[in-house]
């Protein structure tokens, strides 16, 4: 970590990287909170100014988290939480972030950036696949006992994915809400919004410890998310599957441009 700090000692934003970020991060928090997968224009938007990697996975946890917090309260007011299998899946979501930050500060730079590369396809593989998700509750058809066992895997692994790198976690955690334990659209996107809670806080207070935030980039960033995830939420509870699906197929196709982006910098 000692080559990371020197590179920050010489970072510094310009004005206009900072506008550029704090707009980006509005946007990313309008579509987490209304379809998940907010990570995917967050994170790409800190790396494109030339922030070091383990830093920008740091400002984007600070962010988000902060983003995440305003959402979970509105879809708990708006009655789209299963409260018994939300908490089960913050749990493990807790742990399984706090190991895969605890990972990604083990990896060079240039590993991030080229695991990013490899990953994005596949988390759009998986959400070209699975975007036709039923909007029916029928999670009362599985046994208590396997419901809880599934909530608390799919808050470990998907925790343990967002610790580590991030982009597409809330829009995983619909679907796998949606299709392991059969809420409808809507209750699962508040029970992702409590697992991505979870998930959010443990990286972030392992990257604080680590000293791998910019407050000076992080805060302001962290109220434009909030401002985007205000409305994002308001937007998801009031028009709901018709509102949510549309807006998936937007993060998936955002995800696409910045991989073509990303392959057309490397020639």
């Amino acid at each position: 970590m000692t080559g990371e700090k020197i590179m920050t000692e010489v970072f510094e934003p310009s004005a206009l990287s900072l506008l550029f970020i704090c707009f980006m991060v509005f946007l990313a928090g309008f579509v987490d909170a209304s379809a998940g997968g907010g990570g995917v224009i967050s994170l790409p938007a800190y790396i494109f100014t030339g922030m070091p990697a383990h830093f920008a996975l740091g400002c984007n946890k600070f962010s988000s988290a902060c983003g995440t917090t305003l959402a979970v309260f509105k879809f708990w007011r708006g009655g789209a939480v299963d409260i018994r299998a939300a908490v089960i899946a913050f749990a493990g979501s807790f742990v399984g972030s706090a190991a895969g930050a605890h990972v990604a500060l083990l990896l060079s730079d240039q590993t991030i950036r080229t695991m990013l590369l490899f990953i994005l396809p596949c988390a759009a593989l998986v959400i070209f696949l699975k975007r036709n998700i039923p909007d029916e509750n029928r999670t009362a058809d599985i046994p208590r006992r396997k419901a809880a066992a599934l909530s608390f895997f799919i808050g470990l692994l998907i925790g343990g994915y967002d610790g580590l790198f991030g982009p597409g976690t809330g829009t995983f955690a619909i679907i796998a809400f949606s299709m392991l334990l059969k809420f409808d659209l809507r209750t699962a996107s508040g029970n992702a919004k409590i697992l991505n809670l979870a998930s959010n806080y443990a990286s972030l207070i392992t990257f604080a410890f680590a000293g791998t935030i910019l407050y000076g980039v992080a805060l302001p960033a962290a109220l434009c998310g909030v401002a985007g995830n205000y409305l994002g939420a308001r937007c998801a509870l009031t028009r709901g599957a018709k509102f949510i699906r549309p807006m998936m197929l937007i993060v998936l196709s955002l995800l696409m441009l910045k991989l073509g982006w990303d392959i057309a910098a490397m020639r």
